[in-house]
């Protein structure tokens, strides 16, 4: 539909909604979701104020195509500075909140300040008022929207809400919609903690209109729609196996982080695949997955729903995680698994139900854990500071920890603080196996060269969703890569990065980017979208988004030394699999990035390239 054109400011300190014009030309520049509510972020804040102030923002916001019957159109994004990094924080996350808020008739709704006490936001079409949060702090974010629909007494109301360790600002608490969709990274969970705000709940009825061209959209939405269907990856292999189709992938091409990135192949990664997850248990002869599932609008139905095994010692005697719930994806199934050296399944699978609950991201925590495991096998933690034997490969250590970090109780609240500061802490700065403050997601850059250039220069700190070079590396799309050599890797991950900044900005799943080009999407955006929406548009759009991000950080203190990596991954060769011998080439390309995308040796953009972009 465009835009509804309509902004909600909220001011949490004085405990006003008003509404806004959307700024049309900002939106023209910069698109919708991730573009557009960053722009207004850095246009608002100080780059370098404290992200658990009350001077920090945070805007949710949908993009043109979020709502409307572009398949995958139920994103929304929330954009913050981020608390784990101190760099911009942009989360995305599907369900169906995104969409409820554009029926509802907003673009973004921007929160600033900070509540005297707990409150809520219930958004009913034009109408928005602050609730009362006192009898929501404390509980999770299962119970929060079950409390919630039973207070409005509409089942039907869209939700997303902090759990405990958004309350006590877990630096890499999430935020989560539909109780197991999530804005999962970089703390966005905390800063809503951190301005006393509980939740967000709408109810739009208001469906969609505006779309400029309706023939034009219904055309190339349905044709679009067909490119996915007819896709190996998006009509075959996501549907049925989900992201966890690659567990067994990435292991045989060397390139699965192991414990705490000490090896890059896991003897156990066939126990918490995707094929396990088919399996029928011995125990009570069930699989454990249930069934897949589908965001709002979407046609590839990615989405695990799961059954934990109920005879488990995780939950023999816990019957409220017995029922059918969010199933575990590649990236939570390899950080609570692989990387801390865990082979069981269902300990996985109980470590996500609390990450669900709670709101945690569980690429973060399982990551912190790894380090921490790595820290005990060093003899630097011990039983007595854990409150638990810790070695890698411990289920009943994963289990602990996770509930200890969720709870902030005992040595959870220095899981809570993330990989970076709880190595720092003891001395071993090292082994935190991040980028900019935020761990790494489940591809090891020694395996997949290009991944190492995406994460040391990801705006948003460690990150695949912002330059999937593994879609070329290793599935050979849109063209088939070398994942061992860096020769031509700059430009690839750049081409990446600018086109996920569009992807996430018109409201899409990037997951769609497995089928889809720009190409793709450009006839979706052009029909739907006043203005002119050529390729060559959206191409700069991309980049603009990608070099104001950049600035952004820029001003917040990051320089070209922040876009590292850890030594482990720069001077230990891979042990095993096909990259062995190999160590990441990231000193050969950076410098590569940089003059591609036309920037100094220092890692800024230059004036030539900030006024081509407009910036």
């Amino acid at each position: 539909m465009g835009w509804n054109r309509k902004v909600l400011r909220v001011n949490l300190t004085a405990g006003t909604c008003t509404e806004e014009a959307l700024n049309m030309q900002w939106a023209d520049e910069y698109l919708g979701s991730r573009g557009l509510a960053t722009k207004y972020l850095v246009s608002e804040i100080d780059p370098r104020v404290d992200p658990l102030s009350p001077d920090n923002k945070m805007i949710m916001a949908t993009g043109p195509l979020t709502g409307t019957m572009a398949s995958t159109g139920g994103r929304y994004t929330v954009v913050t500075k981020g608390p784990l990094t101190g760099a911009i924080a942009c989360s995305n996350s599907g369900g169906f909140f995104g969409a409820e808020m554009k029926f509802a008739g907003w673009d973004m709704v921007i929160f600033e300040g900070k509540s005297a006490k707990p409150v809520w936001l219930y958004i009913e079409n034009d109408k928005a008022e602050l609730r009362d949060a006192s009898g929501l702090w404390g509980r999770s974010c299962w119970e929060t929207e079950e409390k919630i629909k039973e207070q409005l007494q509409d089942p039907l109301v869209r939700i997303s809400s902090i759990g405990v360790s958004g309350e006590n600002q877990v630096l890499y608490s999430c935020i989560v919609n539909d109780l197991h969709r999530a804005a999962g990274r970089s703390g966005v969970g905390a800063v809503m903690g951190s301005k006393n705000l509980k939740a967000v709940a709408i109810r739009g009825t208001k469906g969609v209109s505006g779309i400029k061209d309706f023939g034009a959209f219904l055309k190339a939405t349905n044709d679009a729609k067909k490119v996915l269907a007819d896709n190996a990856v998006t009509g075959q292999g996501l549907p049925k196996y989900g992201t966890q189709v690659l567990m067994n992938v990435i292991n045989e091409i060397g390139a699965l982080p192991t414990r705490n990135h000490r090896d890059v192949q896991f003897e156990d990664a066939s126990k918490i695949s995707a094929e396990a997850m088919h399996e029928k248990r011995a125990s009570d002869g069930k699989t454990h997955l249930v069934t897949n599932a589908a965001c709002f609008g979407c046609t590839i139905a990615c989405g695990r729903i799961s059954e934990i095994d109920k005879t488990h010692f995780t939950v023999k005697n816990s019957p409220k995680y017995w029922g059918a719930s969010g199933g575990l994806e590649y990236e939570a199934a390899w950080a609570l698994g692989a990387a801390n050296g865990v082979g069981d399944l269902e300990a996985l699978q109980y470590a996500n139900l609390i990450c669900n609950e709670q709101g945690m991201d569980p690429i973060s925590f399982g990551a912190t854990v790894g380090a921490a495991m790595e820290l005990y096998e060093l003899g630097l933690l011990d039983d007595a500071k854990i409150g638990i034997a810790a070695p890698f490969g411990s289920a009943e250590a994963l289990a602990k920890m996770v509930e200890m970090t969720a709870l902030g109780e005992g040595f959870g609240k220095e899981l809570g603080l993330g990989s970076k500061r709880l190595c720092e802490k003891y001395g071993r700065p090292e082994l935190s196996m991040s980028v900019k403050g935020q761990e790494f997601p489940a591809y090891d850059s020694r395996g997949i060269q290009g991944m190492g250039l995406a994460y040391a220069t990801s705006n948003r700190g460690a990150c695949h969703l912002r330059g999937y070079t593994v879609a070329s590396e290793v599935l050979g799309i849109p063209v088939k890569t070398d994942p061992l050599t860096t020769d031509g890797k700059p430009e690839l991950v750049k081409a990446f990065q600018d086109a996920t900044a569009v992807f996430d900005s018109a409201g899409i799943c990037v997951f769609t980017s497995f089928a889809w080009t720009l190409a793709d999407v450009q006839p979706q955006v052009a029909a739907a979208c006043e203005g002119d929406w050529s390729m060559e548009k959206l191409n700069e759009v991309g980049e603009r988004i990608w070099n104001m991000e950049r600035m952004f950080n820029n001003a917040a203190g990051f320089t070209a030394k922040d876009d590292n990596l850890p030594p482990r991954l720069t001077q230990e060769p891979a042990k095993t699999g096909p990259a062995k011998g190999l160590v990441n080439g990231l000193a050969k390309m950076l410098p590569e990035y940089y003059q591609v995308r036309g920037w100094t040796p220092g890692g800024e953009p230059t004036a030539e390239t900030r006024a081509r972009l407009g910036l």
